[in-house]
């Protein structure tokens, strides 16, 4: 179950957003300037406290993920990613939509500002 179906508009509506899915990963994939900036995955019961929950995972700065994962038991350390820098968050849990909401323009905005700035302009111009 995912209490967040605006979640695939939301995530393709940034400026330069480009989606696929990663079959060998078995994940939904957004990418702005060819880099990662949210995915969506469903893992097995063989992954501890990941398995059998959906997940979204963004970018998110190390202090501001630290203070999420104290305040909100379904956020945790990036599932398969790097755990200072990215976050999971348990489609199926009791984050708010608008924290939600909040962290994907977040992780897109950290995303977007690692792009050289003639990649900036050319995706803002479009």
């Amino acid at each position: 179950m995912n209490r967040y179906p605006f979640l695939d508009a939301l995530l393709k509506s940034y400026p330069g957003a480009a989606w696929d899915f990663k079959a060998e990963w078995g994940w939904d994939r957004y990418q702005v300037g060819g880099r990662m900036f949210a995915a969506t995955c469903n893992p097995g019961g063989e992954h501890p406290v990941y398995g059998g929950h959906p997940l979204l995972t963004l970018k998110c700065e190390p202090l501001h993920s630290e203070a999420l994962q104290q305040q909100y038991p379904d956020i945790l350390p990036g599932f398969y990613m790097d755990k200072r820098n990215w976050i999971s968050i348990f489609l199926n849990g009791s984050v708010p939509e608008d924290v939600v909401r909040q962290l994907c323009r977040e992780s897109y905005v950290l995303v977007f500002g690692k792009l050289t700035r003639k990649m900036q302009r050319e995706i803002l111009a479009k």
